[in-house]
């Protein structure tokens, strides 16, 4: 029987976070009911950061907030490649160049000065380099180097894997930011703010308390790691990363995430509860387009330009539009995963803000669930989803649908279109 979690949310809410129990530990639950389409919760991270590739390769974001830094015409032209790119409407690009500041001591910047100051408050007085040339011999500069390298990353998966299809009125992976895969939620730099926030709270032990309320275990239910970074072949890339951020961020009060054990519990942490986010200038620049009022011609013409940058976009770029990164949040961390959702994250101001939002209707009671797979993989067989769930987050799904669906044949998607291609030959 679940019981109230002492952390839940106050009943007037409609949700609260309970207690359910081994293997699945807690979850989230309405205590009202919901409306599909409608808002479930809204909140903050405690922490976030942009990929270190994403940002490497000229993703531009703020370094507190994610919002981004580029208009919506320059994000255009850098990823198609095509400096004579130019967009209509300026007026409907988000991005406020005026706004942005840098840190005065190295080169981060931000969408505002009330970005600068929360993150120097929170964790960028700890971890800022003092130069705006970084010293590849500074013990952070080497940290990220390191990640970056090693084979650990990069951050090549999206928020939804299907973004590149889903081009147009609101479902961009800017919308929504349901993909998490591991390791790319387990940014070094996500582990080094964590550090940083506590060594700087007033507060340090409820700081330390603000991270434990997530799920840290470094093995599941069935005695295997909890996370792919926990693995035997990352052993020693993980030992040299904790020596690493040992020399560079110790303090008393954060010694016992910078021992072997500490720091495995750790990347546990932010891999296992890392939200992927996703943001786009061009994405909110197309959705102000769709309620400028214009004449039919115009609306045509409009479109098809549209159209024709996302193909410029495609063939260029790929699926690598937005600036993407992760966060921790602690109630969309207690959403469980389900193959048949009813909920899913979104992120409509374009900045690190999460909007929870019923994707069907939820009924007072009912468990708050997400899916860790995007919709192509969600539509595949239980025996492919399962094997993408347990390559990717180390566990097998037991949900309604997947324990509906026990008795199917344990085939992959792939292997059932090859025997309906053999039946339709015959």
């Amino acid at each position: 029987m679940a019981s109230k979690d002492a952390a839940a949310e106050s009943d007037d809410s409609g949700i609260e976070v309970r207690i359910i129990g081994e293997p699945v530990g807690k979850g989230l639950f309405a205590t009202k009911n919901f409306k599909s389409g409608e808002t479930i919760f809204e909140e903050r991270p405690l922490v976030s950061c942009q990929f270190l590739w994403n940002a490497a390769y000229g993703y531009l974001a703020c370094d507190y907030c994610m919002r981004p830094l580029e208009t919506a015409e320059e994000n255009a032209s850098r990823l198609a490649q095509n400096p004579q790119l130019a967009l209509p409407y300026p007026e409907c690009c988000d991005t406020k160049k005026d706004s942005i500041v840098e840190c005065p001591h190295c080169d981060a910047s931000y969408c505002s000065r009330e970005c600068r100051a929360s993150a120097w408050t929170q964790y960028h007085e700890t971890l800022c380099l003092r130069s705006f040339t970084p010293d590849p011999s500074h013990p952070l500069v080497m940290l990220q180097e390191a990640w970056k390298w090693w084979g650990l990353q990069p951050e090549s998966c999206h928020l939804n894997a299907s973004a590149a299809s889903k081009k147009r009125r609101g479902t961009t992976d800017v919308e929504y930011g349901q993909m998490h895969y591991p390791p790319e939620t387990a940014c070094i730099m996500l582990l080094a703010r964590i550090i940083a926030t506590v060594r700087q709270a007033t507060d340090k032990e409820g700081a330390i308390a603000l991270f434990m309320q997530f799920c840290h275990r470094t093995v599941n239910e069935e005695e295997e790691i909890a996370h792919k970074l926990l693995g035997a072949e990352f052993h020693d890339q993980l030992e040299t990363l904790r020596s690493m951020m040992e020399k560079a961020l110790w303090a008393p009060e954060v010694q016992h995430w910078l021992t072997p054990e500490g720091f495995r519990s750790l990347v546990a942490l932010v891999g296992t509860n890392g939200q992927g986010i996703g943001t786009s200038p061009l994405s909110r620049w197309v959705r102000n387009c769709d309620v400028v009022e214009v004449g039919t011609p115009e609306r045509e013409k409009l479109d098809r330009l549209i159209d024709n940058i996302y193909e410029q976009l495609e063939k260029e770029a790929g699926g690598f539009l937005n600036n993407e990164g992760s966060g921790l949040y602690p109630l969309q961390s207690s959403c469980n995963h389900s193959c048949d959702p009813n909920a899913m994250p979104t992120f409509p101001y374009n900045n690190f803000h999460l909007v929870m939002i019923a994707v069907k209707d939820i009924a007072a009671g009912e468990e708050i669930c997400v899916s860790y797979l995007d919709e192509c993989n969600l539509d595949r067989s239980r025996h492919s989803r399962n094997i993408i769930l347990r390559e990717n987050y180390l566990f097998t799904c037991r949900c309604r649908k997947c324990l509906e669906q026990a008795d199917d044949p344990d085939v992959t998607s792939e292997e059932e279109m090859e025997e309906g291609e053999e039946d339709e030959e015959d």
